[in-house]
Order: structure tokens, then sequence, then C-alpha cells
């Protein structure tokens, strides 16, 4: 099927990433087809993409509670962390399973990855004072609009790229990790600095 100006459409390939050119994608991608075995039956695809909104609850929390106490971004690393694990397992395990929701997978997966990401740099907020406040929607604005290239690069080409300039997602949030330890560590006007 197709349409008279473009000509045949070509197969949703949304669950398809082109290959990730980062420094860490090859060694993420082993880990995750090995690792793929590990996760329980019980767990399903879709349950995984869901817990990316308590990850995205948490890192507003732990960004209001560093407020009074910076140990508390640790938390919020952690939630970085166990948004990457969820979020590579997520499409693995759908495929491995071969359980279907290719379309939803995609749309919630990347939905969701976009609010998590929003979640970060308000938990930032929460830490500046109120005349840097707008760096980090500017901040954030910009990465939106990488997220919305990709997107739009996928709908013109039907090739999903999620790596730029070298970078990909896991690279981004050791960046939000190293961050945070920095900020723990020197205190929140190194984030002043930054942003």
């Amino acid at each position: 099927m197709g349409d008279k100006q473009n000509g045949p459409v070509a197969p949703f390939a949304g669950d398809k990433k082109a290959p990730m050119v980062s420094p860490l994608a090859r060694v993420e991608k082993q880990f995750i087809l090995k690792a793929v075995y590990w996760i329980p039956a019980w767990l399903e695809t879709y349950h995984l993409t869901a817990m990316t909104i308590l990850w995205s609850g948490g890192m507003i929390g732990f960004g209001f509670l560093a407020r009074e106490n910076l140990t508390w971004l640790w938390g919020s690393s952690l939630m970085l962390f166990l948004q990457w694990l969820t979020d590579c397992f997520d499409g693995a395990v759908g495929r491995h399973r071969q359980t279907g929701l290719i379309k939803w997978g995609f749309y919630m997966d990347h939905l969701l990855d976009f609010i998590f990401m929003w979640c970060v740099f308000v938990g930032y907020v929460y830490l500046l004072p109120a005349e840097k406040v707008w760096h980090v929607y500017v901040v954030a604005f910009l990465y939106s609009g990488l997220m919305v290239n990709a997107f739009l690069d996928f709908a013109a080409t039907n090739e999903f790229r999620i790596t730029y300039f070298g970078i990909g997602p896991t690279e981004i949030r050791i960046l939000f990790i190293c961050l945070n330890t920095v900020v723990i560590t020197w205190g929140v006007g190194v984030l002043e600095m930054i942003i």
C-alpha cells in the first residue's frame, strides 16, 4: 500500500535503531544481548517501559530534597541508572520474546524518555537561584530540540538514529551522573557556573 505522491510505504522500522555510534554503544549492545535472558518471565516489556514514570517522579523528588542536602543527588543518580537499565531492556525483551507492542512500545518509550529528561532538568531547577532557572529551561529546550529532530528524521527517512556527534543516551546519562557527583562534592556553585 502507498500513496500517489510518495509511492510504496515502507514497513514501520521504529523497533530497529540505526547502528549506534558512540563510545559505549558496542559494550552496551553486548550486555543487553547477554542479559536479556536474565529478565524474569513475569516482567514484560510494557512493565519496563512504564517504570520510567517511577524514575521520573524520583528525579523530581530527589531534586527537591537536594535543596536541603546535596547528598540526595545520589538518589537522582540512582534514578538515571535505573532508567537506563529499564530503557535498555524494554525493547530487547519485546524482541526476544516476540511479544509485539512494537508501535505502542516505540511511542510510549520515547514519550516517557522525553518526560524523564524534563524531570532531570526540573530536579536541577530546585537547586538554582531564581535568576539562573531560565538557563536550565534553555538547555532543556535545546535538548528537546535534539529529541524532536530524531523523531522528525525518523518520519522522513524511516531510519531511527539516537546517537549524534558520537554521543548517545547512555553517555548523556553518565554526564548527568558525573554532574551530580561534582555538585555533591563541590557544591551548587559548580552547577551555577556551568549553567
